[in-house]
């Protein structure tokens, strides 16, 4: 199955380099998670508004089966935005895994006959 991976810019124009970055490090997202039916990363520049320096802030949108994690890191560099954006949606995918294999070891431990 192709991963469907869609990458947008906001007050920021795309380049090769960032579109690269951004297909290399979703594959392992998309290695991890054999579930995510789409993966939408917008890449956003915004002047702060009271040192008008930029901010990048790079935001992850992973669309699985029964629910959307919504992520987003922001930083003076687009690239380290997209490093850690990429840590973040990894964190959240095992915590998501970790979680269900909790909830099923629960529930088969409910339909266990209690001794008397």
């Amino acid at each position: 199955m192709k991963n469907n991976l869609i990458l947008s810019g906001l007050h920021l124009p795309l380049t090769d380099s960032h579109k690269e970055i951004v297909s290399t490090k979703m594959e392992k997202i998309f290695k991890h998670e054999e579930k995510i039916i789409r993966a939408r990363i917008e890449l956003e520049r915004s002047a702060k508004s009271s040192s008008r320096e930029n901010e990048f802030v790079a935001k992850g949108h992973l669309e699985l089966k029964g629910t959307t994690i919504t992520i987003s890191s922001a930083s003076g560099n687009i690239f380290k935005s997209i490093d850690d954006l990429i840590e973040k949606l990894d964190r959240g995918l095992r915590r998501r895994s970790r979680l269900k294999k909790v909830k099923r070891k629960q529930s088969s431990l409910q339909e266990l006959p209690h001794a008397a």
